[in-house]
């Protein structure tokens, strides 16, 4: 009887782990994954599968600012910890904290709700749902809120957001080390490398990609890199190894006031001013742009005393959206730019194309009056120039005086003490010139034809006229002339408005048929056209009268700033499709 109930006892709890249980999510998780696959470890460098942790920290969302001190949660009890790196955020790190190793002392938490797995190896991957329901679950935040000691209706209210960065516990040339993948990063680079070199696997590819942003945030970029390779340490430091939890009871948009604007995946140029002193190649000035953890280098500066020298560096923008510093620094005499940091925002265009429209849309409230077109900034001229040094010679003569002694001579009287000789000027011509500056001007220049069009299929168009509810085509004719072609990017993004939309909430950006600096613009494929074509169908209860699309043309970068365009061209409407729709009755015989 005794055995029975036991029995039935384990079955009863078996039962009772095997039933859903509903959680209440209290957040949103920004987090992805990725990494798997280990190496082979030694007796002094490895690190065993589930030994690891998550740091905690609360951010102020407004501004990005730590509000809390950063806990470490485990299921481990890692009390054997001998060198760690304090409790230290990533963006403390980013903030400008150093990295400082701590001997022993290492503090954790063991949470009542067991942590799902974190970090990937080769015998299974973490669960990315998993570790999202984790960290948004509402008994995992208040517990959260106990340990950082907020109350937990203030760190939901929106105003605070939580960061999230993967622990691991390994041993380290014999010794039990804890670090975030930011610290084993730049602790790596503290080591001169020897942290890759021994522990790859795990320090440069399953921690820092054991979680990552799906959308920038705080700062921090999305991760558009590999998912199963190592990353290198400027990639780890800048945007691997962190999730964010979000609360959105209070949703404000992330707006961040920027000295750019640039379009993502698109050739751009950023400009500084230098200035300070005289540059010339006796005492040259370089200035260095720092962009997504690479080093751009501008050497060989010149500029006369008190004049200035705009100086530029052409990049490419990354393929997700984000927001950027870019820091500039000139070395070199008393030479100083205009502006030491620069900050971008990386915009996608392509996330908002129109709805499919339907034979039976209606929108009695339209009014054409109120479909006023845009006026964006519009540069069509770019001018800027370069100095050149050139030596000017003046050759001038430096005297050199000496005196050169001679025998006695036949015609010297007995017992002469006179010296003989004579003075000769040993010297030499030096070139004491100067340096001459000479500008050379460039200058850049935009043009375009924009054709708006009936569609081939519409069967009852006429030249420009067409009824609504058919398609139309656009086609933009660009050119950029340049005299400096290595510093002017050719014109690459166009997006078209249309007036249903009031030239707002809808948009098309356009495909570029044709590269170069004569460059053809058109719609994309429609997806909802039945022949796949470059179309925009026109909404089939959009009155009569002038049809007119605007399209905004960018993106052609010069060191002057960016060159730009409005432009429009427009098609008439009258009728609609169902005036070519005949319905007649059946033919009964």
């Amino acid at each position: 009887m005794k055995l029975l109930k036991q029995v039935v006892l384990l079955l009863a709890i078996m039962l009772a782990m095997a039933m859903p249980v509903s959680v209440y999510a209290a957040g949103e998780g920004n987090i992805d994954n990725g990494g798997g696959g280990m190496g082979a470890g030694t007796g002094t460098n490895f690190w065993s599968s589930h030994d690891e942790g998550v740091r905690v920290t609360v951010i102020r969302a407004s501004d990005g600012a730590v509000a809390s001190a950063s806990i470490d949660l485990t299921n481990k009890h890692p009390t054997d910890i001998r060198v760690h790196f304090g409790k230290v955020s990533k963006t403390s790190y980013r903030n400008g904290a150093g990295l400082s190793a701590r001997m022993g002392g290492y503090t954790f938490y063991n949470p009542a709700q067991s942590l799902p797995q974190i970090i990937s190896t080769s015998r299974g991957g973490a669960n990315l749902a998993a570790i999202k329901q984790y960290f948004t679950d509402e008994q995992v935040i208040r517990a959260i809120a106990g340990y950082v000691g907020m109350d937990f209706q203030t760190l939901t209210n929106g105003e605070y957001k939580l960061l999230l960065e993967p622990i691991a516990y390994v041993t380290f040339e014999g010794v039990r080390t804890a670090f975030t993948a930011t610290e084993a990063a730049k602790y790596n680079q503290l080591r001169g490398g020897l942290l890759r070199k021994k522990m790859p696997s795990l320090s440069h590819k399953n921690l820092p990609l054991a979680m990552f942003l799906e959308t920038s945030d705080l700062g921090y970029p999305a991760w558009s890199g590999s998912k199963t390779e190592k990353a290198n340490d400027e990639d780890i430091i800048r945007a691997l190894g962190l999730g964010i939890v979000r609360f959105n009871e209070v949703i404000t948009p992330e707006v961040i006031e920027a000295d750019y604007e640039y379009r993502v995946d698109t050739d751009v140029i950023t400009a500084v001013t230098v200035s300070g002193g005289q540059s010339d190649p006796d005492n040259s000035v370089t200035v260095t742009f720092s962009i997504l953890g690479r080093s751009y280098k501008v050497e060989n500066v010149y500029y006369p005393e008190d004049g200035q020298q705009l100086v530029w560096v052409k990049w490419h923008t990354p393929s997700t959206e984000q927001h950027i510093t870019i820091s500039v620094t000139a070395s070199g005499g008393s030479a100083s730019v205009s502006r030491g940091t620069i900050t971008a925002n990386i915009v996608d265009l392509d996330d908002n194309p129109p709805p499919n429209p339907v034979a039976d849309d209606r929108n009695d409230s339209y009014r054409k009056e109120n479909a006023v077109m845009p006026v964006n900034p519009e540069k069509t001229q770019a001018a800027w120039s370069v100095w050149k040094a050139k030596w000017k010679e003046k050759w001038v003569w430096h005297s050199d005086w000496n005196w050169e002694s001679e025998d006695h001579s036949a015609s010297c009287e007995a017992g002469c003490t006179q010296s003989h000789g004579y003075w000769q000027d040993d010297g030499e011509y030096v070139d004491e010139g100067w340096w001459e500056f000479e500008e050379k001007h460039y200058s850049a220049s935009l043009t375009a034809d924009m054709h708006l069009v009936t569609d081939e299929k519409a069967p009852t168009a006429n030249g420009i006229v067409t009824k609504s509810g058919y398609g139309v085509n656009v086609s933009l004719s660009v050119r950029a002339s340049s005299s400096q072609t290595s510093a002017t990017t050719a014109p690459q993004t166009a997006v078209s408005y249309f007036p249903e939309f009031y030239y707002e909430t809808y948009w098309r950006l356009l495909e570029r048929t044709r590269n170069g600096y004569s460059a053809v613009f058109e719609f994309k494929n429609n997806e909802y056209s039945t022949y796949y074509r470059r179309t925009h169908f026109t909404p089939v209860w959009m009155p009569d009268g002038e049809y007119r699309v605007y399209t905004y043309l960018l993106d052609c970068w010069t060191p002057d700033g960016m060159l730009s365009m409005n432009l429009s061209d427009a098609v008439q409407i009258s009728g609609s499709l169902w005036d070519d729709w005949h319905i007649a009755p059946q033919n009964v015989r």
